[in-house]
């Protein structure tokens, strides 16, 4: 709201001017204004972080080689710059992780939205919302000293570490924000629409999977790409339970190296600052925040396509 007082206009008549506004209204926006810039000035921050180093690596290293090639031994002598294999076996545990909440977190965000009593959505919602809150380092060694073994008790003869055991517990983290975000998305479909669809005849099945989740698809896109960027980024979990060995195969059953877990292993270790084999964390850095990146630009394109405006 603006202060005004009376001033002079032409001719001798009074009239009302806006003064400036109050200072609290300027705190305000100035503060909103810092936050935006921050917000900035680190994704900047980051971005040149690991663009200076990766620009070096680079120099030495040829990205023909980097992103041609199938074999990843920067520690080793010979060294190999192949990132293929730690490509390959972050999109397996990624593959594995969406089979589990895709579906999963869709399936239960309609039993919510559609189905369930209130006392029922109430209940079940923070119970979700708590499993999304689990430590990641316990559910990683969750799929380490339980999953693993059980699979191994039924027969199935898959490694220690095993991409499988790690996808499938991203996807149990994961489960919560797919209901949670899409059931936030059908939850704001009209009701009108649902009464219509009633009107001429539909069931409930055919309301919700024809009607209320189309209406719904611009927040449901969005909680799906939040929830593969997620698993590409899972670091603690693959780390625990997917294992060290960079190999190119989607067997589930095998063990993988991811590059979350490449960076946060190397990281750790004691490879001397400024040499190749600690700017290729940086590299593998980089490949990763643009693979990140890529996910959202689509994410932005396809919730604006199919983005619906209710009155």
């Amino acid at each position: 709201m603006q202060a005004t007082h009376p001033s002079s206009a032409p001719g001798g008549r009074p009239r009302l001017a806006a003064t400036s506004r109050r200072l609290g209204e300027r705190a305000i926006i100035g503060t909103l204004a810092l936050a935006a810039g921050i917000s900035v000035l680190v994704t900047v921050g980051i971005v040149i972080a690991l663009l200076v180093p990766s620009i070096e690596f680079f120099a030495e290293i040829s990205p023909a080689e980097f992103f041609g090639t199938a074999t990843w031994a920067p520690l080793f002598e010979p060294p190999a710059f192949g990132v293929i294999p730690l490509i390959v076996g972050t999109l397996s545990t990624t593959l594995w992780a969406c089979l589990i909440c895709l579906p999963l977190g869709l399936g239960t965000a309609i039993y919510l939205s559609e189905y369930a009593r209130p006392r029922v959505r109430q209940t079940v919602k923070p119970i979700l919302e708590v499993l999304a809150g689990i430590p990641t380092v316990v559910l990683g060694y969750f799929a380490l000293t339980v999953l693993t073994p059980t699979l191994r008790t039924l027969g199935w003869e898959v490694e220690i570490f095993n991409a499988f055991s790690a996808g499938v517990i991203i996807g149990v983290l994961l489960l919560p924000t797919v209901a949670s975000l899409s059931e936030d998305a059908m939850t704001a479909v009209p009701r009108s629409l649902r009464e219509g669809s009633f009107g001429l005849g539909a069931n409930r099945f055919q309301v919700s999977t024809r009607v209320v989740v189309p209406a719904a698809i611009s927040g449901i896109i969005a909680s799906f790409v939040l929830a593969v960027s997620r698993a590409i980024g899972e670091t603690t979990i693959v780390l625990l339970a997917a294992g060290q060995l960079a190999r190119t195969s989607f067997w589930p059953g095998d063990s993988v190296m991811t590059m979350t877990a490449f960076i946060a292993g190397t990281g750790s270790g004691d490879v001397p600052t400024g040499s190749i084999e600690y700017k290729t964390i940086f590299a593998v850095g980089l490949t990763l925040f643009v693979i990140t990146l890529i996910l959202n630009i689509i994410s932005i394109r396809l919730v604006r396509r199919f983005r619906e405006v209710y009155e």
